[in-house]
């Protein structure tokens, strides 16, 4: 059993191209995973690696061995979820990673439906606005903004999503709402992420898809920042609906060009896990409470507070 295990925890760090990575991944620290490789080395009688503070290489047996210890890895991670598929109960921790501002506005303040359902099951989210690769990083669902899902993944489509324009009371109070997308060239647009590459606004409406040059004095990085820069009266900004769902029922924030819709580079939400990953109870699970969420929901709402109707 200890061959098996020094094995396996060798055939991760080749992949991972360190032992680092490879500690991240297994859950265990950097000097355990050193010694298991040490021991298999020992216990084989040959060199394996090549180590430096700076690098890594596999000798020629090493190369040989990972063969081996791959197969014998995979052969590994099939048995679990072939084990998995035949567990009815949710159960264990589930790791998942999603924008923090769709953690924040719409899975959040739902998760006592979920924990309450699943009482063995253990949650670890992390709100990270950056691609993400399940299998590096060890994580069992991604949710992501994306219309042509990775060949790679398994994924599920959770449904599309609306984007909205809109400002606070108080700077349109300031500046004359537009009736056009061509009059958003006059206000002060908040863009998230690099100024010279989110210039461009796209709309769809009646005559069809227009596309707007914006420029403002505030860029930011994440939907959450956006609608924090709305409310202070910075300017107009295009966030995802459920992003300000309730500002726009409050009034806190009205919507604009009602006939214009906002197009963002990505416009449907998926549930994307590993394909080894397919009828795992825990992630069945909370991907098909998540389908039941949003059919629940007013997801694409239709704003109270709307100005600027043509």
């Amino acid at each position: 059993m200890r061959l098996l295990t020094e094995m396996g925890v060798y055939a991760k760090v080749v992949d991972a191209e360190g032992f680092g990575k490879a500690a991240a991944q297994l859950g265990m620290t950097t000097s355990a995973v050193s010694k298991h490789v040490s021991r298999l080395e020992a216990g084989l009688g040959v060199k394996l690696l090549h180590r430096s503070t700076r690098a890594m290489s596999l000798t020629e047996a090493g190369r040989a061995v990972y063969v081996q210890c791959a197969l014998l890895a995979q052969a590994g991670e099939a048995a679990e979820a072939a084990a998995a598929c035949l567990v009815t109960i949710p159960r264990g921790t589930l790791r998942v990673s999603a924008s923090p501002a769709y953690a924040q506005h719409h899975l959040l303040p739902c998760l006592p439906d979920l924990m309450a359902r699943h009482p063995e099951l253990r949650l670890d989210i992390a709100l990270l606005d950056r691609f993400v690769d399940l299998a590096e990083e060890g994580f069992d669902v991604v949710l992501r903004l994306t219309d042509q899902p990775p060949d790679t993944l398994a994924a599920r489509h959770l449904g599309p999503v609306r984007f909205v324009l809109c400002a606070a009371p108080d700077y349109l109070a300031c500046h004359e709402a537009p009736l056009r997308p061509e009059d958003l060239s006059t206000h002060n647009c908040i863009r998230q992420g690099h100024p010279l590459l989110l210039s461009d606004w796209r709309f769809s409406g009646p005559e069809g898809e227009t596309t707007v040059r914006v420029a403002g004095n505030v860029v930011v990085n994440g939907s959450e920042a956006v609608r924090q820069s709305l409310l202070a009266g910075l300017g107009c900004g295009v966030v995802p609906d459920f992003v300000v769902a309730e500002d726009l029922r409050a009034g806190n924030l009205a919507s604009l060009l009602p006939a214009h819709r906002p197009l963002g580079n990505f416009n449907n939400l998926y549930a994307l896990y590993l394909p080894s990953r397919q009828g795992n109870a825990k992630v069945r699970a909370f991907i098909d409470w998540l389908l039941e969420q949003r059919s629940g929901e007013a997801f694409s709402m239709e704003a109270r507070h709307v100005i600027g109707v043509r």
